[in-house]
């Protein structure tokens, strides 16, 4: 193995345990996400309240978007995030009123 060769088999490494980390931080904090998307869900079927919320919805996709812009990600990333999330709640919604 030549020495470039070498040096980029460690950059690589690198990397990938950086990349690794953070894969076990975003389950972690998806699994976080979610235990309270579930509750919201929950809380709004026990209330008999709407499961979307239209005026939190708008205002979470600015933020999103804004946070999203600041920390370099595509903002159309945030957005597709946040939607799939609105979709949980009402899908745990749903199933809590069942």
């Amino acid at each position: 193995m030549t020495d470039a060769v070498a040096k980029a088999a460690a950059l690589l490494k690198g990397h990938r345990d950086s990349i690794d980390r953070l894969d076990a931080i975003l389950v972690y904090t998806l699994a976080e996400r979610f235990a309270h998307t579930q509750a919201v869900g929950r809380v709004k079927a026990e209330h008999n309240l709407p499961p979307s919320d239209p005026t939190r919805e708008a205002a979470q996709i600015e933020r999103l978007e804004d946070l999203a812009k600041r920390a370099d990600l595509d903002p159309d990333f945030a957005k597709a995030f946040l939607n799939f999330t609105i979709q949980e709640v009402i899908r745990h919604h749903k199933k809590h009123q069942e």
